[in-house]
């Protein structure tokens, strides 16, 4: 499928400010809405104001990057894609040999205490980017060797990630590259001979790339019950926590699963499973029609855009940020494997709260500058 330009409208905002700044506003109201509700969220699954002065002062730094983005002509940012997917490579390469670790994992580059960012996070940008500053230098469709070579540039960073270990962020660089070769009208023929490869190379990467405690993720699936106070607690507690909001919830702070700290990772990647448990399954409702509606608008907004580059970039972008919330939400509702993929701007982060605003800068400038 390629995107054309015409086939919906985009209404581009008329106020003053909101041209000045090159910002779509109905974006930004939905991307605020979802922090606000993120922030309050955060309290009540940490139980601590420090978590949620931090997420803010993420949340304030990553407006900023958004507001900086939604500058740049988009022509800029395909001057810019380039060194960045070079640069984000060196600091990848990087965290293998002076990286900073914790819980078992060297993820990233900086001093502890003081600052620290974590440089796979910026290939989402970066992948995405220098794809479609690729696929735009050539006749598109992309034939077979145009879409080895975007593979190949997708899998050096997703494979020097998975060393730190990071499954799911290196998925996501797969995902965040593979989308854009997607949108660029990538054969149908291609796309299922990929999908018979992978499933072929399949015990391949479960011999030789998969570390143990990931295999243990992906059985865990299937049979939960089989280490309940295991690897099994993790999916066991989510379900029960989602389960037990009902329709209406709990209530907010209510809710006994986190409020009892039986539920790990409740302010982080199971943080849905809070919401659920205290606003219950039309709280969850709510909150997936509005990540819907931020797709959507990205959507447009890449249909939208004047050029291939910026089609690409943010068509790529919207549908990553959608990844973000299908596998969050199935691995904590237990129909996908737990792979550490944060809840976009609800979940505690640093550099991922940082990255995914300023993709939306991107898609901002996208959307505002539309004269040639």
């Amino acid at each position: 499928m390629s995107l054309r330009l015409d086939a919906l409208a985009l209404s581009v905002p008329t106020s003053g400010w909101a041209k000045r700044l090159h910002l779509d506003v109905p974006l930004l109201l939905m991307i605020a809405a979802l922090s606000a509700i993120g922030l309050v969220a955060l309290y009540s699954a940490s139980g601590e104001m420090y978590y949620v002065q931090r997420q803010a002062a993420r949340l304030g730094i990553g407006f900023v990057a958004l507001l900086v983005l939604a500058q740049l002509d988009p022509r800029t940012i395909r001057f810019w894609s380039l060194p960045v997917y070079v640069v984000g490579l060196v600091f990848v390469i990087m965290v293998l040999f002076v990286g900073t670790g914790a819980m078992g994992a060297t993820r990233w580059l900086g001093i502890r205490g003081v600052f620290m960012f974590q440089p796979a996070e910026i290939m989402k940008l970066g992948a995405p980017a220098m794809l479609a500053w690729y696929l735009t230098r050539r006749e598109l469709p992309p034939n077979l060797w145009q879409v080895i070579v975007c593979l190949v540039m997708c899998l050096i960073p997703a494979f020097l990630v998975v060393q730190q270990p990071d499954l799911g962020t290196a998925l996501l660089i797969i995902a965040s590259g593979l989308f854009v070769v997607f949108l660029a009208g990538m054969s149908w023929w291609y796309i299922g001979g990929g999908l018979l490869l992978a499933v072929a190379a399949f015990p391949a990467l479960w011999l030789l790339v998969l570390r143990e405690y990931q295999k243990q993720r992906i059985l865990t699936l299937f049979d939960p019950e089989k280490d309940p106070l295991g690897s099994g607690w993790n999916i066991i507690q989510s379900q029960t926590a989602i389960g037990s909001g009902g329709w209406e919830g709990k209530g907010y702070l209510m809710g006994t699963q986190s409020q009892l700290n039986f539920l790990p990772e409740s302010h982080t990647d199971f943080i849905v499973a809070v919401m659920g448990e205290e606003f219950g399954f039309i709280g969850l409702v709510v909150l997936l029609c509005l990540y819907l509606a931020i797709a959507a608008r990205g959507l447009i907004i890449a249909i939208n855009g004047r050029d291939t580059f910026g089609r690409l970039l943010a068509g790529g972008l919207t549908l990553t940020f959608f990844v973000y919330v299908f596998v969050n939400v199935g691995m904590v509702s237990g129909i996908l494997p737990v792979v550490g993929v944060p809840l976009p701007l609800i979940s505690y982060g640093g550099t991922s709260v940082v990255t995914l605003l300023a993709a939306f800068g991107i898609i901002m400038s996208v959307a505002t500058h539309k004269k040639l």
